[in-house]
């Protein structure tokens, strides 16, 4: 192969990667977003059970930045670039309820299960719309939505009465 010749980077359909992009960017964007906030939470909660909500509002965010890189290594490997700087992931989340400062604990936590509530909404989306795209992508999907659903779990038995 000389050097004028390319390679492309995916066998991939080029509607396929463009449909799958569609569906997986606003979650990688929700996601890059609940990463912040939710590191936000953990470092200032206060009251009751700080140390088990401060250790799980860690683990929370862990899996937030690896669901965030399944879904956008998902969109590279088919191909395409994802924008997921700070300004992107600012637009996409808009205002959030996590507090600036200190908070209790159970504030923040029902900050953050609102955090996970929007994220949930693309990717119900997105399981839904890759159903007909790309069933590989759809997958990364539903693993995030058992993820994220188990996340929030935790968080509700926290502040459950």
């Amino acid at each position: 192969m000389s050097k004028a010749q390319t390679v492309s980077t995916t066998a991939i359909d080029p509607t396929v990667a463009a449909g799958a992009a569609q569906f997986l960017s606003p979650v990688v964007l929700g996601l890059q977003a609940l990463t912040i906030n939710g590191k936000q939470a953990h470092w200032h909660a206060r009251g009751a059970n700080f140390v088990g909500v401060h250790e799980l509002l860690d683990t929370i965010v862990a899996h937030a930045g690896d669901f965030a890189d399944t879904a956008a290594e998902r969109i590279v490997a088919l191909g395409l670039p994802i924008d997921a700087r700070v300004t992107a992931v600012a637009e996409k989340a808009g205002a959030t309820t996590v507090a600036a400062g200190f908070a209790q604990s159970d504030e923040l936590i029902r900050a953050v299960i609102a955090d996970i509530d929007a994220i949930l909404v693309d990717v119900k989306a997105a399981v839904d719309g890759l159903d007909e795209v790309d069933l590989t992508s759809q997958d990364v999907a539903i693993e995030i939505q058992r993820g994220l659903e188990k996340d929030r779990w935790f968080l509700v038995s926290h502040i459950a009465a």
